[in-house]
């Protein structure tokens, strides 16, 4: 926490530049007052992370759009052709890019942000600043890339003649979803690997089961079958936080069909919950990260 500092001579406050650095009070202390005050730390931060991800490379922001694209072209092959994966009425390839977009964004957030803090240990040992930034930083880096991606489904929705509707102004709302969910995941794994250095091993192996358990390759209709064929309600699939995701990020360019309402607003609700309590645990864990990272 930061606060002026009272001036026991004076009477007054010392000038405001001058600054006290305090630990937080209480549980609920989640100090997003200093994220404000630190703002444009934010943006410098964003700016790092997408020059070093770019640099030296041959084809830079190029790597935005062919990860997904021959991503998308071998799912067509391999899940589409050989197997026969149906995907509800949509050209595949378009069905399986429009769900690449998100999930492309999630994981790299996922996977930088874990490791954020240990990468970011000369800056962590040197200087205060709110530690919570710079998994915030490697998250909001990735839209630079879903920006890039989304000029390329534009193009794609109208090689396909998809026409867009109403529900793709709620596009930039499951860009949020997605966002705050590599956040919250991020901010747990971030604040943990600074402890445990098994993480950094986990995230990449956790990253490739999630990809098979959320509907990427195949439309969540499926899974929705065989859970009610169980007794079970549909909407426990949207207990993993990238359905809602995914599935209303397809709705909202697609336009097939009505909005998975019960899957988004499950999603939503863990995604919250998990951030909510990730950044509890991430401002206990703050004041240790100096000594250990």
């Amino acid at each position: 926490m930061i606060d002026q500092a009272p001036d026991r001579f004076g009477g007054g406050i010392w000038p405001s530049e001058a600054i006290v650095i305090k630990p937080a009070r209480g549980w609920l202390d989640l100090g997003f007052k200093d994220l404000w005050l630190y703002r444009e730390l934010l943006y410098f931060l964003v700016w790092r992370d997408i020059k070093v991800r770019y640099k030296q490379t041959a084809l830079g922001a190029l790597w935005a759009v062919l990860q997904p694209l021959l991503t998308m072209v071998v799912f067509t092959i391999v899940f589409s052709r050989m197997a026969g994966i149906e995907s509800e009425g949509a050209a595949y390839p378009i069905f399986s890019f429009t769900a690449l977009l998100p999930w492309n964004f999630f994981a790299q957030g996922l996977t930088q942000s874990s490791n954020s803090l240990v990468g970011s240990s000369h800056l962590i040992t040197k200087v205060y600043f709110p530690r919570f930034l710079i998994p915030v930083a490697s998250v909001l880096a990735g839209v630079v890339d879903l920006a890039i991606a989304l000029i390329v489904l534009f193009g794609m929705m109208a090689f396909y003649g998809i026409r867009p509707t109403a529900p793709l102004l709620l596009l930039p709302v499951f860009v949020l979803l997605a966002l705050i969910t590599a956040l919250a995941a991020g901010t747990w794994l971030s604040a943990l690997n600074v402890k445990y250095r098994d993480i950094r091993y986990l995230v990449p192996f956790s990253v490739q089961l999630w990809l098979f358990v959320s509907p990427v390759i195949y439309p969540a209709s499926n899974m929705i079958e065989k859970l009610e064929a169980l007794g079970l309600p549909g909407w426990l699939y949207g207990l993993n936080p990238m359905v809602g995701v995914i599935e209303g990020f397809r709705w909202a360019v697609i336009g097939a069909g009505s909005a998975p309402v019960s899957l988004i607003l499950a999603s939503a609700v863990v995604s919250f919950l998990v951030l909510a309590t990730g950044v509890v645990y991430f401002r206990r864990m703050e004041r240790g990260f100096a000594d250990i990272v």
